[in-house]
């Protein structure tokens, strides 16, 4: 077997999940892109495992599952989140996500303690 397009269409793969990883806004649509390049890496382990017959067999299929298991774990993770920043902020935007937290000015802080007193 010629494992050439299952590499070309795993690099298809890879490409266009990079591409919505950097051109999306939406945290969801960023999720699929991610899962769309494990899809790609699952793919080339597989057609690796059976073009090249390792010293362990099917190790190839055996790393696929474990990265299942990983985008699993991740899309759950990922889709809590994107559920939380929804209840917070009203959009799964990803560019109106604050990365720090803002800034207290000291006048508001100062006026917070005398407000305690």
């Amino acid at each position: 077997m010629r494992p050439v397009i299952p590499y070309v269409t795993a690099a298809l793969l890879f490409g266009l999940g990079v591409y919505g990883v950097l051109r999306r806004r939406n945290a969801v649509l960023v999720l699929m892109a991610v899962e769309l390049m494990l899809n790609a890496v699952n793919l080339i382990l597989v057609t690796a495992d059976t073009t090249a017959r390792a010293v362990l067999p099917h190790s190839g299929q055996v790393f696929a599952l474990f990265v299942i298991v990983l985008a699993a774990a991740e899309i759950g993770v990922g889709l809590a989140i994107v559920l939380q920043l929804y209840r917070l902020r009203a959009t799964v935007s990803v560019d109106d996500v604050a990365l720090t937290e803002p800034a207290v000015p000291a006048r508001a802080a100062g006026q917070d303690v005398e407000a305690r007193r």
